[in-house]
């Protein structure tokens, strides 16, 4: 079997309503910073024009936000970059209301959430304000969804030999279908992956399948605070990873793609 090649990771995003950018998450996963307090608002997207920022649901607020993020500090042209959106399960407010008025009086149903009901709902209007014509994708795989997310990027990185913009965003569970799925919070996490190291290179990357991967969990106070949240947890660890000073390694950080298989990582900050 062929090793995959090296890829490199570029710009760095982040957003919870404790840990509100990068920078506040990145210290705090360092020991240096502390939790917001109070927590954030939402995000309010620059991509969006002001009338389709106050319409857009948390989900597509938060994805954007994290996505224009890593595309300003990987100093890309969002035009350009191919993208993979990862979400576990969309936007799960929109969901329970979509379920509960067809349940209760279809015909009230609202245009504008049925439109933002939609699993790709995050990417389009990322691709339509950025104008990216681009190859786009809308991933989804329940508990393991950054993992598929980020295995869909680093493949498409690696075989077209371009930049690929990866955003991950989960929200939490409203109504009935808190009984089927736990969610319990807004986070969103984005990162550019490019198939050659750059001046805006934070770290390489090495990348393969295993078949015996344990699950690896956040070791700082701050992440284990986040370990529950959503989905999208599953990328604490790899985002502890590249808050670490220049220059070091840490131990591989597995993610599972199912019950008998895992993405495994390796992280070498940029020095």
């Amino acid at each position: 079997m062929n090793t995959p090649p090296t890829l490199y990771i570029e710009g760095p995003a982040f957003w919870t309503p404790t840990l509100p950018g990068w920078d506040a998450a990145r210290a705090a996963f360092r020991g240096e910073g502390a939790l917001a307090d109070p927590p954030a608002k939402r995000p309010s997207p620059q991509v969006l024009a002001p009338a389709e920022r106050r319409r857009a649901p948390d989900t597509v607020a938060l994805a954007l936000e994290v996505a224009a993020a890593a595309i300003a500090g990987a100093d890309r042209n969002a035009a350009d970059v191919p993208c993979v959106f990862t979400s576990a399960h969309g936007d799960l407010s929109i969901n329970d209301y979509m379920c509960s008025t067809l349940a209760g009086d279809p015909k009230m149903l609202s245009p504008t959430k049925f439109h933002n009901s939609v699993h790709n709902a995050a990417v389009g209007y990322w691709t339509i304000g950025t104008g990216c014509m681009a190859a786009s994708n809308a991933v989804s795989a329940y508990g393991h969804s950054f993992a598929a997310g980020l295995l869909e990027a680093a493949v498409q990185c690696a075989a077209d030999q371009t930049p690929v913009l990866l955003v991950g965003y989960d929200a939490p569970t409203v109504g009935a279908l808190a009984s089927v799925t736990d969610s319990r919070g807004l986070l969103a996490v984005a990162l550019v992956i490019a198939p050659e190291r750059t001046a805006h290179t934070v770290a390489s990357l090495d990348w393969s399948l295993v078949g015996d991967g344990a699950a690896t969990g956040p070791h700082s106070a701050a992440a284990a605070t986040l370990k529950d949240i959503n989905p999208m947890a599953d990328a604490l660890p790899l985002f502890e990873a590249l808050a670490q000073a220049p220059g070091s390694a840490d131990a591989p950080i597995d993610l599972p793609l199912s019950a008998a298989l895992a993405l495994r990582l390796r992280l070498q900050a940029a020095g």
